[in-house]
């Protein structure tokens, strides 16, 4: 592989659901600590900025050894993408915008590890895409509901004998936490998914989201009895 590849990791001040998130204590350090960690160790990362609007979180950033990077308001509020984050990393810092490729981390993710950042990345370099992304394989059998309350089968025919696990097509689901792709494709498009996207299972990868303290006690305690709190 060729090129800088800097790590932009975008995490807002504001959270509704857990009041503070990016900061607040997971497995005894930062949340966003632990991102910032997994990017500094993968062998395909150059550099490692931290997007945040919040001072707090800069602060914090720039202790485990990122770089913090001061996102404008306009660009920070609930209706603000992580796309209009790395854009403005490559307007407003050089590193970024000499990059080739970045990768985007979400700190909601953080049992995520170096080796799957440079899986992630080696493999959209392998396989000549443009995009790669994390992603792990479910078995979940997916309904809509119709407006007068009938379920609809997603990904099978409900009115048909159910299939067994092992008889029904590999279906993925995205985990959201690694996303690379080459810059100037990204700049253009102005979003994650364009031209040619693959892909990367990661087998270890977990499913659970930090959306709710809920959530938060969950992964917790999954890290803990997985031996993966160290």
């Amino acid at each position: 592989m060729s090129g800088k590849t800097v790590a932009v990791i975008p995490a807002r001040g504001g959270s509704k659901g857990i009041p503070g998130k990016n900061i607040k204590p997971f497995l005894g350090l930062p949340l966003v600590a632990h991102s910032i960690r997994a990017a500094m160790a993968a062998e395909t990362v150059d550099e490692v900025i931290v997007s945040s609007d919040d001072g707090a979180i800069l602060e914090t950033a720039v202790a485990y050894g990122a770089i913090g990077l001061n996102r404008p308001l306009n660009i920070s509020g609930d209706e603000a993408s992580s796309e209009s984050a790395l854009l403005h990393a490559v307007e407003a810092h050089t590193g970024c915008g000499a990059a080739e490729t970045l990768v985007m981390l979400q700190c909601t993710s953080p049992l995520t590890t170096a080796a799957e950042i440079d899986l992630v990345v080696s493999e959209r370099d392998r396989l000549n895409a443009d995009t790669a992304f994390s992603v792990v394989e479910v078995h979940a059998f997916l309904w809509r509901v119709a407006p007068d309350g009938t379920g609809i089968g997603v990904n099978h025919d409900a009115s048909k004998p159910r299939q067994r696990r092992q008889d029904r097509p590999e279906e993925f689901r995205e985990t959201g936490a690694i996303y690379a792709f080459g810059k100037a494709g990204f700049c253009e498009a102005g979003q994650r998914f364009f031209g040619r996207s693959v892909p990367v299972v990661l087998p270890q990868a977990t499913e659970i989201d930090l959306d709710t303290p809920r959530d938060w006690i969950a992964l917790e305690a999954f890290a803990r009895a997985s031996g993966r709190a160290s």
